[in-house]
């Protein structure tokens, strides 16, 4: 399988002053994030629960339980760790358990687990701390898997979505042509972040990085009702949102009402070892 070279810059957001402030603004609309973030391939979770040497599965930054069901759904026992209280009362209402902390803060309390995934979280959580931690609750032969659903946009709507933030948002204080034009060239520069933290310890071997592309096709409504779930938009106040949403909404009008998103879903996985060498 491909390895994962060092990184070279920061983890978005891990590193970031204000990080566990945007971590916990997801939940100002719990019900719109469930309703509008895509799910993941099933290929992905198939093949994690393929490689676990069990059922139980420890999900970290669950959120309102997205991957968590999708766990369930193949016969796992999950249990969630959350720290936005928010989030986890919808996750709990739609079936989940869920812990309250954040996972560097979380106590395990003896619990033991086969998997330990992460779905679009795992920048959120400082990635040297986070690893180890990991490796302790693992049983072994333990997996580590860590995923992010990729989005790329058509250039047309790129272009049209660089247009509206840099007039609406002209002080924004993200990198629009990053997070619209260039987003699979940072997530692997985090991917090789996330990997330096796992190497850091010794509760694993050599990280792996595994690859699902796949397209779902946006009509307008679709797409305005998931972007204010992105992180670059979470914080904003609701009438500066309003006039972003106005102006894509309108350049998708434009482009017939509605267009193809390319995503990659991007995993870095380890396993644990089943028994320490020399023993």
């Amino acid at each position: 399988m491909p390895t994962i070279p060092p990184g070279r810059a920061p983890l978005p957001g891990s590193e970031s002053p204000g990080r566990h402030r945007v971590a916990r603004s997801f939940g100002a609309d719990a019900e719109r994030y469930d309703r509008a973030r895509p799910r993941y391939p099933d290929a992905l979770v198939q093949r994690i629960v393929a490689a676990a040497p069990g059922p139980d599965v420890l999900d970290v930054g669950c959120g309102t339980g997205i991957a968590a069901r999708q766990f369930q759904a193949l016969g796992c026992r999950v249990l969630g760790v959350e720290p936005d209280a928010r989030m986890a009362d919808l996750a709990r209402r739609l079936g989940g358990e869920i812990d309250v902390a954040t996972f560097e803060d979380w106590d395990p309390g003896g619990r033991e687990f086969d998997a330990v995934v992460a779905g679009q979280a795992w920048h959120w959580i400082d990635p040297v701390a986070g690893a180890a931690k990991a490796a302790r609750v693992l049983r072994p032969g333990g997996v580590l898997a860590l995923f992010w659903n990729v989005f790329g946009f058509p250039p047309d709507v790129a272009d049209a979505v660089v247009d509206v933030c840099r007039r609406v948002m002209p002080d924004a204080p993200f990198d629009i042509e990053a997070m619209t034009k260039e987003p699979l060239d940072a997530y692997r520069v985090m991917s090789g972040k996330v990997a330096d933290g796992i190497r850091a310890g010794d509760g694993f071997g050599e990280p792996e990085q595994w690859r699902y592309d796949w397209e779902w096709t946006y009509s307008r409504d679709m797409w305005l009702d998931q972007m204010p779930t992105l992180g670059a938009f979470t914080q904003l106040p609701p009438d500066t949102m309003a006039k972003v949403s106005e102006g894509v909404g309108a350049a998708i009008d434009v482009l017939g009402g509605s267009f193809p998103m390319r995503y990659t879903t991007m995993a870095v996985t380890t396993t644990r070892p089943a028994a320490r060498p020399g023993m």
